[in-house]
């Protein structure tokens, strides 16, 4: 009698995705384009490890209750607590205040790479994302946050969003605090109650958002929010603000013109020259109204950001399965946080970045009809008849790849329709065969695969792209490069 085997059950975590050629390669392919904006821009990478001392995460820090609140952690040998890295941010703090003497300040730099969070996963919302963030760290000048703003349109056109698809939405905390402060608004939660009431002006437009400010708002299902419980005076002083009287969607100018009647404090003031100082960088550096404007409805970081913010939104109309316009929303966003290097100097730092989810750019260049057309490109297979013969096969394709053309040897044991199946499935644009005859004769047998593809889906005309372009073609082993690069350059 044998003890049963156990066998476990072949499953991925919960919030952890598998990604497979094709969305890898749309990834791969938005780091790289955004990162050669980023560098062109004069930032300089930087990677740092995956975890971090858990007191470096602020907030998130693990205590003896809850030691993975937020984050991912676990305890080192000396009992210290470690927990994956939240986002991109927390780590370049860290690196700042450890590193500050010897950096060229402002210090400039991008990253990318996966950041975790312990969250309840759910659709479109996993524990493990890729993020791309950029920040300046060590100026306070506005024009710091314009350089942001201006870097952040270009690296997302430059991802494949047209111009006009999105826009980078931008606003002042400090002067919707002047105006909070003006209302006679100084308690901290109620504070906090109206900007989450502004962050929904999107989904609830004007009159849900007036009624959040006050009472409170009845939903059609029946269920009631209770409002931030602002007086009559208030809600009027702050809806005066947001209302599209205020400027949004209109020109910057116009916004800081109607703005400014409603500010009066300190504070609101500073927030106006910030924003005044912003224009003038983003309109010298070619950035107008459409691309970038001013909406005091965008809050983000409630307890994070501490003078300009900005969030990118696709603009671009998003049809549903039902053929319905839905909001995609935002696809990034960032603002200027001067108190987070500080956590670990106790002397204020200014600091402004932006920052995208790659999986949620790639998500909204699909909506936006700018996804890459078709499978995730296979390589060339050269199909095998003879094990003897093997160092023809992989001379074929060596052949191929000094070209700088993908290939491999098919090292299954399949006959050579499995293998031609095989070579489909990989989406390869050519099969190389090459026989016995062939191999005396110093020719190989090239198979379009392409072609037979394009056939089957009647994309083109078939007696006309048969007589242009051949499905089989035996060439002489010195044209085989030529003869596969047409294949390849055809597809594109």
């Amino acid at each position: 009698m044998t003890e049963e085997t156990f066998r476990p059950e072949a499953r991925a975590p919960r919030g952890f995705a598998d990604k497979r050629a094709a969305q890898l390669r749309a990834e791969r392919r938005i780091v790289e384009q955004v990162s050669a904006v980023y560098e062109r821009w004069g930032f300089e990478p930087l990677d740092t490890g995956a975890f971090e001392y858990a007191d470096a995460l602020g907030k998130f820090l693990p205590d003896s209750d809850r030691p993975n609140e937020g984050v991912f952690a676990l305890q080192d040998d000396d009992e210290q607590w470690m927990a994956l890295r939240y986002d991109l941010t927390a780590p370049l703090a860290r690196f700042a205040a450890q590193n500050w003497e010897t950096l060229a300040k402002p210090y400039r730099r991008y990253a990318f790479g996966p950041v975790w969070r312990n969250e309840k996963p759910g659709p479109g919302r996993f524990r493990e994302f890729i993020q791309c963030d950029a920040d300046t760290v060590g100026s306070a000048r506005p024009e710091a946050d314009a350089e942001i703003i201006a870097m952040a349109v270009e690296g997302l056109e430059a991802a494949g969003l047209s111009q006009g698809a999105a826009v980078v939405k931008i606003n002042s905390r400090k002067i919707l605090d002047s105006v909070l402060a003006g209302a006679g608004v100084t308690d901290e939660k109620q504070k906090l109650a109206v900007l989450r009431s502004i962050d929904k002006m999107d989904r609830l437009g004007w009159l849900g958002v007036e009624d959040l400010l006050g009472k409170g708002r009845m939903d059609e299902s029946g269920a009631f929010t209770k409002g931030a419980e602002l007086s009559p005076a208030a809600v009027k002083a702050v809806m005066s603000l947001v209302m599209p009287g205020a400027g949004n969607g209109r020109t910057r100018a116009k916004f800081l013109s109607d703005v400014s009647g409603v500010t009066g404090s300190i504070g609101g003031d500073d927030g106006l020259e910030e924003l005044s100082r912003i224009d003038a960088a983003l309109t010298a550096m070619g950035i107008d109204d459409s691309r970038a404007f001013f909406d005091v409805s965008v809050v983000r970081g409630l307890e994070y950001y501490t003078g300009a913010v900005f969030e990118a939104e696709l603009v671009h109309e998003v049809l549903d399965d039902k053929g319905k316009p839905v909001r995609f929303g935002s696809i990034g966003g960032g603002g200027r946080y001067d108190d987070l290097v500080a956590r670990f100097t106790g002397q204020p730092v200014p600091a402004t970045g932006f920052s995208f989810g790659v999986s949620r750019l790639a998500a909204a260049l699909k909506a936006a009809g700018r996804e890459e057309a078709g499978a995730a490109r296979g390589p060339v297979v050269v199909i095998v008849f003879d094990a003897g013969q093997m160092g023809e096969y992989f001379g074929v394709a060596a052949q191929l790849r000094a070209a700088g053309i993908a290939a491999e040897v098919y090292l299954g044991s399949s006959g050579m329709k499995a293998q031609m199946k095989y070579a489909d499935r990989r989406n390869a644009p050519a099969a190389i065969i090459l026989g016995g005859d062939e191999i005396a004769a110093g020719t190989v047998t090239i198979k379009d695969l392409d072609l037979g593809r394009a056939l089957a889906a009647n994309i083109a005309d078939n007696d006309a792209y048969k007589s242009e372009r051949p499905g089989q073609q035996t060439v002489a082993r010195g044209q085989l490069v030529a003869a596969v690069q047409a294949i390849v350059d055809a597809a594109r």
